[in-house]
């Protein structure tokens, strides 16, 4: 069986993101032929976000205007629609900093869970609404994924691969990602955007022929 290695380059609170992510896992499911080795790389949409956060409305507001705001979401709602991402928009107050959920998804890569934290850290916070820099939400969605909840608010309480983090998501940067999600195929092509299924699985066969024939 063919594979491929790809990095999912993307940011929890980046709602492209959540919609890429599940555009991903229905090309995939037209790849059974293809063992897909896929990794979520840190990204930070908002650098300047601080630790605690910033009330949602005023962010989205100071950035993009009162008037954008009223309509900013509609195509994410119909994009999400389509491919049964269950955005809850009205339940988000805050813009969290996302340092601690890239550690927790680090952390649950090493573990082997990391494809159903990354979901679930995407339904908390797009469908919740909840605070995923919270360390209380952080711990309860790695219990749920197996993972030791003991050891995790210890781990989040601590500067453990802060630093790891935060220099990932430079590399990404220095090597031109400017947007997310962005898949990297294959350590050779990079896909930006949430793209479509259709067009995921025809570039991801494309790239899988293009290593079997080099």
């Amino acid at each position: 069986m063919a594979q491929l290695h790809i990095d999912v380059v993307s940011d929890v609170i980046c709602p492209w993101c959540f919609l890429g992510k599940r555009r991903l896992d229905a090309a995939a499911r037209h790849l059974k032929d293809i063992d897909l080795k896929v990794v979520f790389r840190p990204f930070f949409l908002d650098a300047t976000i601080p630790p605690g956060g910033v009330d949602r409305t005023e962010y989205l507001t100071k950035k993009f205007g009162a008037e954008r705001v009223k309509t900013i979401h509609d195509p994410l709602i119909a994009a999400g629609l389509a491919e049964n991402v269950p955005y809850q928009f009205d339940k988000i107050t805050r813009t969290p900093n996302t340092l601690d959920a890239h550690r927790l998804l680090r952390w649950s890569h090493q573990a082997g869970v990391q494809h159903t934290v990354a979901e679930a850290l995407f339904m908390a916070y797009w469908h919740f609404g909840q605070d995923v820099s919270d360390h209380e939400v952080l711990r309860t969605i790695a219990i749920i994924n197996g993972l030791d909840g003991d050891e995790i608010p210890e781990l989040l309480a601590s500067d453990l691969d802060k630093d790891a983090v935060l220099s990932e998501a430079r590399q990404s940067q220095q090597a031109g990602i400017s947007g997310v999600p962005t898949f990297v195929l294959g350590n050779r092509f990079a896909l930006s955007g949430a793209q479509t299924p259709e067009v995921l699985v025809q570039t991801i066969r494309k790239v899988v022929e293009q290593i079997q024939n080099a």
